[in-house]
């Protein structure tokens, strides 16, 4: 799952919680609370599960305990800390997804703003994306497919939610941890809010991304293929009736490109039947992180 995907070096962590980095080291070598993963050039990689356990340690040497103390809490505790902190973590989201959709449904902008920095503040951007921000995409698509909103307000949401994601992704430094990866609207595509999430989902794994949004002319991704050579190359579809059209690509550049990877992901083919889906199971990467990290291990 995504909490427990290596991403975050030991500087990154030392700024998220305060804790120094000498600090950080000391505690893991007598207490081996946690253990953090090295890369290929030796350097500690944390997860979000031991960026929870170390802001928990944190708090309570803060409220007087000892850091031993606390990590003998620690193990005493973890099986609870773990599920209170999965349902409060889950109620405060529902919390926040709800009121945020309100601001955005009366075209209050400022209020939007408020909450979208509030969950922010509280969880990581690719939960926001994908908890909150997903959510609300598919409510405010079924609410206008059902005529109960107007395209003014599914443009308005989309407009908001499409430009604060933008904005980290091109704030979020590139690591490149892992492989490039080439992401684009499948052919005839311009929803491309979804691909983004995505995009922000892999640059936070350490992807280096390389990301050109809305469909492009015909022959022009095979021109970018061969200028990149990236790993991965990822095209989204939110409209069943580009599919057909979306896969037969994929399978011509795999011809053309053996060693790409290629996965298609979109609201899309959740609609297709069983026999499709299981024709398409190598190439579509789901909709949510569990999925993702599955297809990616896969791979």
């Amino acid at each position: 799952m995504g909490t427990t995907q290596p991403k975050y070096n030991i500087k990154a962590v030392s700024r998220m919680i305060g804790i120094q980095p000498g600090t950080l080291r000391a505690w893991e070598r007598r207490y081996q609370m946690i253990c953090p993963v090295r890369n290929e050039a030796g350097h500690r990689l944390y997860t979000d599960d031991h960026i929870r356990i170390l802001e928990w340690l944190k708090e309570k040497v803060n409220k007087g305990f000892t850091i031993s103390q606390a990590v003998a809490l620690l193990e005493n505790n973890k099986d609870t800390l773990h599920d209170s902190h999965q349902a409060e973590n889950r109620s405060e989201m529902d919390n926040i997804e709800e009121q945020l959709m309100d601001a955005l449904l009366s075209f209050n902008e400022k209020k939007a703003q408020q909450y979208l920095d509030q969950a922010f503040s509280l969880f990581s951007p690719e939960t926001v994306a994908i908890e909150i921000i997903g959510p609300i995409l598919v409510k405010t698509g079924d609410l206008w497919e059902a005529n109960k909103i107007t395209s003014a307000h599914e443009h308005f949401s989309s407009h908001f939610l499409k430009s604060r994601i933008g904005m980290m992704l091109l704030s979020i430094p590139t690591a490149a941890i892992h492989p490039k990866a080439l992401l684009v609207c499948g052919p005839n595509e311009k929803h491309e809010l979804g691909l983004m999430i995505f995009a922000l989902y892999l640059k936070r794994q350490g992807y280096d991304v390389v990301y050109l949004g809305q469909s492009i002319a015909g022959g022009d991704i095979d021109l970018v293929i061969d200028e990149i050579s990236p790993a991965y190359l990822f095209m989204s579809c939110t409209l069943l009736k580009n599919i057909s059209i979306s896969l037969r690509l994929a399978e011509s550049l795999h011809k053309k490109f053996p060693k790409l990877q290629i996965g298609l992901g979109g609201y899309a083919y959740d609609q297709l039947s069983e026999f499709d889906k299981k024709r398409m199971a190598p190439y579509v990467v789901g909709n949510n992180m569990k999925d993702w990290d599955l297809w990616l291990n896969k791979q």
